[in-house]
């Protein structure tokens, strides 16, 4: 078996709100409809998709939890310095993300944090 594409889709409650919120992050658009709201988070071009909950939930009848103390996955986005790391985290914070776990050293040569969006989705934001 051979996939041509991977793309993620995450259920949201407000695309207004996640519109805005990656758009200030720097993420590019990759389209809006009434159902969903899309960006490219990497020069790879990988897709996220931010559907309406209830739209999701019946296109691929699967029942989406509300709570934010579980991770159905992490996505990681490179960084080249601490000092853009250290501004990624103002940022977020500043566009109404919550900061999981504050830019620190760990791990042999790692720097990085752990942020969730405005519907509880988990980024962390680190480089080597």
């Amino acid at each position: 078996m051979k996939s041509k594409m991977i793309w993620a889709n995450f259920a949201v409650e407000n695309l207004d709100r996640t519109t805005e919120f990656y758009t200030n992050l720097g993420f590019r658009s990759n389209g809006r409809s009434n159902e969903l709201t899309s960006f490219f988070f990497s020069d790879t071009n990988f897709v996220i998709h931010f559907f309406l909950k209830d739209i999701l939930e019946k296109n691929i009848n699967v029942l989406f939890s509300k709570n934010e103390n579980l991770n159905e996955i992490i996505f990681t986005l490179s960084a080249g310095t601490k000092e853009e790391i250290d501004k990624w985290a103002e940022n977020v914070k500043n566009e109404g993300g919550k900061i999981e776990s504050e830019p620190k050293e760990f791990g042999d040569n790692y720097y990085g944090f752990t942020f969730s969006d405005p519907d509880g989705h988990k980024f962390n934001v680190f480089m080597m």
